[in-house]
């Protein structure tokens, strides 16, 4: 994929001729005439862009005349272009030790040569001494100064990182994906095993293919079956977590609300379903591309060319509203976007970390990778820049990542691709990874008619008591929400009428290789109803309530106060370590303390009640660690309704 930068870049060389001074040797007015020719037609066959008939001139130039320092410092320029930096360099080499004067007035070009390499140092050494040259124009002195600021960053990145370590090794996917075609703008699900990406069908017509991951490889990408693909071009597809919704970019004449829009569109048992335009709230008479679905499916980030924006394009977000409406679209402010244009947004299984392109941000030159952090007040962090060699001196496109946090895929047409762009897959660096991600998924049923239940489904950060994820069950009560490792979890499952589920994910100190698969039956609020509520917690055999507690014991005061006339019964158990009487004593003293707390909260005496009961009803063996923890455990009753 050849860029604008790097066009930018060969015309400057062949305006620096311009600025050649009295070279020590050299003179190009007196080459021999019939090799200056051949040397012309090279340049103008480089203007043309065909590079290798140019460089087989070039090279017949340097065979008549070894000296022929015009023609080392064209070759370079062009191989350069090519993004081969190496022989670029090389070239450039031969040319200054050949005319260290004449040449020097290519520093520049040399310089961006030996950072497309990953030589930055060398890199700034030679802006550095272009810059101490006479008789430069502004335009040459700004752009060599934008460099000379690109390298110093690379430089200090790499002082503060220490990446040196980290092999950037970019594997092809493979004949199953890529073909002679252009495949690009890839997205998977959660468990890794479904890969969507645009295909641009004999090179015109741009469709959606997946591919299954059976047994480690990939299987043969088809067409996706369904409503999606059309006559025109849809692009840019972002498909949810669970693999049952599509977000995408496409432009259907006056069917939209202006130039491209972001549609959507739903799994059914027969493939995608009909496409929906999201509306005003998110579309307008402006560019709107790169839509990307949070893990929850209640947040949409995308890209809009609205002039109203910081400048080119910026990044927006819209949310699910309780209505089911998506509310209007926000920009994501000046801490992410600048005045030049930032794309590809990219939120992770995590829900937490963010990744998207920009060219105004510090970095390497055109345009780089970054990532942000959520922060527990809702804000994002400073935009991290992915270093050096994922970002580069070039052009550098949008990335996924995995659930595992490592795993990237992305497209481009380096290394061994099978023609023009193809899906590739890294490893990405320890230090710009979000969080490892597992996931729980299972069915919400109703526990005396089995029936599936749609509920709702949350997941809680115990330490914070920040809302994670917040996800509704499909009509038949299924589910799947994302676990981010590193943290401990309160996991709830909510239905008016029913007694809420009540789990924990104790993910900050292990790490669990495998997902987990729980259904779930919810009982409805009757009496003689019970839960266990796993999430009220106590340091050991003392009966203070800990600070993580209050998130269960607020969905305590809330079922209550949804339901005025229950009257519930609350019961404390131990295992059965220690003496009976103590334990009895310990229990009671729990029990009474979760009492306490909902009477804190405005719920009348009448409507309470406890009791300690040690350890006389065990619901596992107390003879293992996981069966005493089970042991010691919060009951909550209903008495009466």
């Amino acid at each position: 994929m050849k860029s604008k930068q790097l066009k930018k870049l060969y015309i400057a060389c062949l305006l620096l001729i311009s600025l050649c001074t009295k070279a020590q040797w050299y003179n190009p007015d007196k080459v021999d005439k019939k090799l200056g020719y051949k040397y012309g037609s090279a340049l103008n066959l480089a203007k043309e862009r065909n590079y290798t008939e140019a460089l087989r001139l070039l090279d017949g130039c340097i065979a008549d005349d070894n000296k022929f320092v015009d023609a080392w410092l064209s070759k370079a320029g062009i191989l350069s272009e090519l993004k081969k930096y190496k022989p670029s360099i090389e070239n450039y080499k031969q040319a200054f030790t050949l005319d260290s004067v004449y040449s020097s007035n290519y520093l520049l070009p040399y310089s961006i040569a030996l950072a497309g390499n990953g030589e930055f140092d060398a890199a700034r050494h030679a802006v550095t001494q272009f810059l101490t040259k006479q008789n430069l124009n502004e335009r040459i002195i700004k752009s060599a100064q934008y460099r000379l600021n690109c390298y110093e960053f690379a430089i200090n990145y790499q002082q503060q990182f220490n990446t040196s370590g980290y092999v950037f090794a970019p594997q092809n996917l493979g004949d199953s994906i890529n073909t002679n075609f252009l495949e690009y703008l890839p997205s998977v699900t959660v468990d890794g095993n479904e890969l969507l990406f645009t295909r641009r069908v004999n090179n015109s017509n741009e469709d959606f293919f997946i591919s299954q991951k059976i047994n480690g490889n990939w299987s043969k990408a088809i067409a996706v079956p369904g409503e999606l693909n059309t006559g025109g071009n849809e692009g840019a597809p972002s498909i949810s977590q669970d693999g049952k919704q599509i977000v995408f970019t496409a432009n259907y004449g006056n069917e939209g609300e202006g130039n491209f829009d972001i549609y959507t569109s739903y799994l059914n048992k027969t493939g995608w379903g009909p496409k929906m335009n999201f509306g005003r709230a998110i579309n307008t008479e402006y560019w709107e591309t790169q839509p990307c679905l949070s893990p929850d499916k209640k947040t949409l980030y995308f890209v809009a060319s609205d002039p109203s924006g910081f400048g080119g394009s910026d990044l927006y977000f819209s949310t699910l509203q309780p209505n089911g409406r998506w509310s209007e679209a926000r920009n994501m402010g000046a801490g992410i976007n600048t005045s030049a244009d930032e794309g590809s947004p990219f939120i992770h299984a995590d829900n937490q970390t963010l990744y998207f392109t920009s060219k105004g941000h510090p970095g390497y030159g055109a345009n780089d990778v970054f990532m942000v952090r959520k922060q527990a007040d809702g804000t994002w962090s400073k935009p991290l820049n992915l270093g050096y060699p994922i970002n580069t001196i070039d052009e550098e496109g949008g990335l996924i990542i995995a659930s595992d946090a490592a795993t990237v895929y992305f497209s481009s047409d380096g290394w061994d691709s099978r023609g023009g762009l193809d899906i590739f897959t890294f490893q990405l660096p320890a230090h710009v990874r979000p969080f490892k991600t597992l996931w729980v998924k299972g069915n919400v049923f109703d526990k005396k008619t089995k029936q599936g239940l749609p509920s709702a489904v949350e997941l809680i950060d115990l330490a914070t008591a920040q809302t994670i994820s917040n996800v509704q069950t499909d009509e038949e009560g299924n589910y799947l929400i994302t676990l981010p490792i590193g943290k401990n979890y309160a996991f709830n499952v909510n239905r008016k009428g029913y007694l809420f589920f009540s789990e924990s994910f104790m993910l900050q100190q292990k790490e669990n290789d495998s997902a987990y698969h729980i259904n779930i039956a919810l009982t409805p609020i009757e009496v003689n109803a019970s839960i266990v509520l796993k999430n009220i917690f106590f340091d050991t055999k003392k009966a203070d309530l800990k600070q993580e507690s209050l998130i269960e014991l607020d969905k305590v005061v809330q079922l209550l106060k949804d339901n005025p006339t229950v009257k519930i019964e609350i019961s404390g158990h131990t295992d059965n370590v220690g003496k009976p009487a103590d334990n009895i004593l310990l229990s009671n003293n729990r029990a009474k303390a979760v009492i306490n707390y909902l009477l804190s909260k405005g719920i009348t005496s009448a409507r309470l009640s406890f009791k300690g009961l040690g350890a006389a009803l065990p619901v596992a063996d107390n003879k293992t660690e996981t069966g005493r923890a089970q042991n010691r455990r919060t009951e909550l009753k209903v008495l009466s309704k």
